[in-house]
């Protein structure tokens, strides 16, 4: 992960769930352009902040030993939109693990309104590599720094 979309871990449930907060504020320079004068968070980031919890997630299930690589996203749907100002509460369950990967699902809510969902599938590579490029010292240490390690 070379860029953070989540404020703070609050749940991590090895092979089962985790609850992280990002909180929408207008210094997120993406929202000066999509839209002016109605800033809404991109669908897409949307994704990636589902994908990053979901992720770590899947990471824990292999005790940050592998490399987690996100390959598909399913049924994405998005019945509100995000603004500045919101605090979004990020859910990820584990629904199967496999020798290849993890599947998953998560969703954000706003105020106990559903923002997001969508189904998440992850890959491991191999167990080849000298070291993890997604699960880095720096990333350890941010998620130490949330207390749920």
């Amino acid at each position: 992960m070379r860029w953070f979309h989540i404020d703070r871990f609050e749940v991590l449930e090895k092979d089962k769930y985790a609850r992280a907060i990002k909180c929408v504020t207008m210094a997120e320079e993406h929202l000066h352009d999509h839209f002016p004068g109605f800033p809404v968070v991109p669908s897409a980031l949307n994704i990636e902040t589902m994908a990053q919890t979901a992720g770590v997630l899947a990471g824990y299930t292999y005790d940050f030993r592998k490399n987690v690589i996100l390959a598909k996203v399913e049924k994405a749907e998005f019945p509100r939109m995000v603004r500045p100002g919101d605090r979004m509460t990020v859910e990820a369950w584990i629904d199967q693990i496999k020798p290849e990967g993890c599947w998953t699902h998560a969703r954000i809510t706003v105020e106990d309104q559903e923002a997001a969902s969508a189904g998440i599938i992850f890959v491991h590579l191999e167990d080849r590599l000298p070291e993890s490029f997604v699960f880095t010292d720096d990333f350890m240490d941010l998620l130490a720094a949330s207390g749920v390690l």
